[in-house]
């Protein structure tokens, strides 16, 4: 009995130091990970993944957007790569303003000193913190409440948006302002920040289970574009992350579920809406972000993630 006892004991200690391991390999990883995150530039040079046909077409260019971004515990570079990206990559005129919501971020970097550099930029940027962790969907409409512009474009902050990506989006809106428009998600890799073009040949749908999937552009909406990529796809659904939609529609069509908690089904929920409520959905092939697709998502979910998602799904 004392050779057993003592077997469990050497058996526990030896379990103990291989989970730190584990760990400390996690969290060097994880350091290492940071510094080549920092080191990219703020502004760095992204390539112009557009169509040829993209590049001579010619929107009109006075509605102004806020653009919306929620962040919580980002890297300190991956926050701002979002907005020097929005700031370079479009027009000063139609960009009314940004809006950072910190959904009770815990990271000091992205207190004061998060406030003090956006204070220097060229575009007004301003900071709306949660007073508790409320979750993408509550932030976003907090953050949509307090922006001004006629437009709200919600852009994850794990983003990177390319060369005129903004006019064709606006453009739509302008056209018909119940048109809600996603642009074509790019994939900025979750090891090394490179960029790759996502692509202009698939849309949103959805499963029977109600998870969101991309599927090929099926040939009937091939036909009605005769044939040319240019043109913005009509979608059944939208991914979620990054979209633009008129203000007073958003407002008309319920704007965001705000029972919903965290994060998931949002995006399946708004779907719904916009095609019920006279509103079409559309991704414009002419209109490039990059997003960061992380590994396992480093967000809490009160509860569990399962269980948030089953109860947004219902």
């Amino acid at each position: 009995m004392r050779k057993f006892a003592y077997c469990k004991v050497v058996l526990a200690t030896s379990l103990t130091w291989v989970l730190l391991d584990m760990l400390l390999l996690l969290y060097f990883k994880d350091q290492e990970k940071m510094k080549e995150i920092e080191i990219i530039a703020l502004n760095r040079n992204l390539p112009d993944v557009r169509l040829e046909g993209c590049k001579t077409k010619v929107y009109p260019d006075n509605l102004p957007t806020s653009v919306v971004s929620v962040f919580h515990n980002e890297a300190w570079s991956t926050v701002l790569r979002t907005v020097h990206s929005v700031i370079d990559q479009s027009p000063r005129h139609m960009v009314e303003e940004i809006v950072l919501v910190d959904d009770a971020s815990e990271r000091d970097f992205l207190k004061r000193p998060l406030e003090g550099y956006v204070k220097k930029l060229k575009v007004p940027v301003h900071v709306i913190r949660m007073e508790q962790r409320s979750g993408l969907i509550r932030a976003r409409l907090k953050g949509t409440a307090v922006s001004k512009g006629q437009v709200s474009s919600f852009l994850d902050a794990h983003c990177e948006c390319t060369v005129g990506w903004l006019e064709p989006v606006l453009a739509r809106i302008k056209h018909d302002r119940r048109t809600v428009v996603c642009p074509v998600t790019d994939v900025i890799s979750d090891d090394n920040f490179e960029y790759m073009a996502g692509s202009d040949m698939t849309y949103g749908g959805f499963s029977w289970k109600l998870n969101f999937h991309w599927y090929p552009v099926p040939q009937r909406e091939m036909d009605r574009r005769k044939g040319d990529q240019t043109p913005p796809v009509r979608t059944p659904a939208m991914a979620g992350g990054l979209f633009s939609i008129d203000r007073d529609y958003f407002q008309e069509i319920g704007t965001y579920d705000g029972g919903m908690d965290i994060w998931g089904g949002e995006n399946l929920e708004l779907s719904f809406r916009i095609w019920q409520c006279g509103g079409t959905l559309e991704i414009v092939t002419c209109s490039h972000v990059g997003h960061v697709f992380q590994k396992a998502t480093p967000y809490t979910f009160p509860g569990g993630i399962g269980q948030i998602i089953n109860k947004n799904n219902r």
